[in-house]
């Protein structure tokens, strides 16, 4: 193919490749039903209806699962957005459209349980969870990076989606809470079968036109930002999930990113040239950079942990 595609040529070259994948996806996908992961007999009212309002006593989980409940669940409520911008990229024509409409109505159960949760169980201020939301969706998200939408459309959300689920499945684990933990293992194996549709539509497009490919996969790569950046407190929070091991730049690294790249075979690819080529040596420097940033963090964090389990025993 030539380097002249539009997004539109590329729509339409990689329909079959789409049509084969959703029906994949469509076998795959398990039904399940949000009001199933959620104890209903935890509930009570709040002030308004005669009971008694949030007060952080009632909350069984520890701050830190807090956190990251509400990044995780602020994160899916921006469902919306992501619909515009996805609808713009995709289109809503043909397969891409089936697509569209069943990934939405996918996505949309994971805030519908997880809000549930969370109110019933009182395991977070439902007061400053609304008001977070009402910042969050109003501000919306932009485009990852300018340019041709598709390919790097496309990109982004691989990494998202698998970003997505390690942050739901540590999140659960960090709950310590077995009904939490089977609800986010649930959300995240439905943001895996995501992921793989995904990438497996980056994987035809490489071939497909592999420069042009390999150019917007190191564009979102290099410049990669989680999709909850716009919510409020998002930077301090993300902080605080990384010290305690939800998600971090070595996970990010390890777990997400490069096993996407082997999945693409990006460093073995022998059809590449020009820009193609260029786009690989600056996305291999840029994951020895961030290498080393991880292993820095890590070493940062081990120090506040060993300094702190000195005071700690200081102090026995």
């Amino acid at each position: 193919m030539t380097t002249a595609l539009t997004d539109t040529d590329i729509l339409r070259e990689l329909e079959p490749v789409a049509e084969r994948l959703l029906n994949e996806h469509l076998r795959k996908a398990k039904a399940w039903n949000p009001h199933d992961y959620v104890p209903w007999d935890d509930g009570r009212n709040f002030a308004a209806m005669g009971g008694i309002d949030w007060e952080p006593g009632q909350s069984k989980l520890t701050e830190v699962a807090r956190t990251a409940m509400v990044t995780n669940l602020l994160t899916e409520d921006n469902l919306p957005s992501y619909h515009r911008e996805i609808s713009e990229s995709f289109s809503l024509d043909g397969v891409w459209g089936t697509w569209v409409g069943r990934w939405t109505a996918e996505e949309n159960r994971h805030a519908i349980v997880m809000r549930d949760y969370l109110v019933v169980t009182r395991a977070v201020d439902p007061v400053l969870l609304e008001q977070a939301r009402m910042a969050h969706m109003t501000t919306g998200i932009a485009k990852p990076v300018k340019g041709p939408q598709f390919l790097r459309s496309v990109a982004y959300v691989t990494l998202q989606e698998l970003a997505t689920r390690i942050s739901h499945r540590n999140t659960g684990t960090a709950c310590a809470e077995p009904i939490a933990e089977r609800m986010l293992q649930r959300i995240a194996a439905d943001e895996n079968l995501h992921m793989i549709f995904y990438r497996n539509i980056s994987a035809a497009a490489l071939d497909l036109m592999p420069n042009e490919t390999l150019r917007a996969i190191t564009d979102i790569v290099t410049r990669f930002q989680m999709p909850g950046l716009t919510q409020p407190n998002f930077r301090r929070n993300a902080v605080v999930l990384a010290k305690h091991g939800i998600y971090d730049l070595r996970q990010h690294l390890d777990v997400v990113v490069r096993p996407v790249l082997r999945a693409w075979n990006v460093f073995e690819r022998t059809d590449l040239s020009g820009d193609g080529e260029r786009a690989r040596d600056q996305l291999s420097a840029y994951l020895d950079e961030l290498a080393e940033k991880a292993t820095r963090f890590e070493e940062q964090r081990d120090r506040v942990a060993a300094r702190q389990a000195e005071r700690a025993a200081a102090t026995r």
